[in-house]
C-alpha cells in the first residue's frame, strides 16, 4: 500500500483580489469611476473589493471579464484563494 502526500499551496501571506484589480486599472490606465460605469458595479462595492472587505461573486466575474478580458475563471480562482486563506487564518474556528 502506498502512502498519498497531499500537496497543499497554503502560501503565508495573500493579497485581496482587489490588490490584483487596482493592478489591472492602473495598468490600463482606468480610473474607479469608469470601471463602475462601464460594469454597472456601484462604485462604493469597487471600493469595497479593492480592500478586500466584499468578495468578489459569481456576477461581478462575468463584468470583469467582458470589461477587463480578464477570465471570470481568475477572478473566482482568486477569490476562493483569498477567502480560503481568511478563514485559515481565523483563530476563532478551532
Amino acid at each position: 500500500m502506498t502512502k498519498q502526500t497531499k500537496l497543499l499551496y497554503q502560501p503565508d501571506r495573500v493579497s485581496p483580489p482587489g490588490r490584483t484589480l487596482l493592478d489591472l486599472l492602473d495598468e490600463r490606465g482606468m480610473s474607479h469611476i469608469e470601471l463602475a460605469e462601464q460594469t454597472g458595479i456601484p462604485l462604493n462595492t469597487i471600493f469595497e473589493i479593492i480592500k478586500g472587505n466584499a468578495a468578489i461573486t459569481s456576477e461581478t466575474t462575468i463584468l470583469l471579464e467582458r470589461v477587463l478580458g480578464t477570465a471570470a475563471e481568475f477572478w473566482h480562482q482568486r477569490e476562493a484563494n483569498y477567502r480560503a486563506y481568511l478563514a485559515r487564518e481565523d483563530k476563532t474556528l478551532l
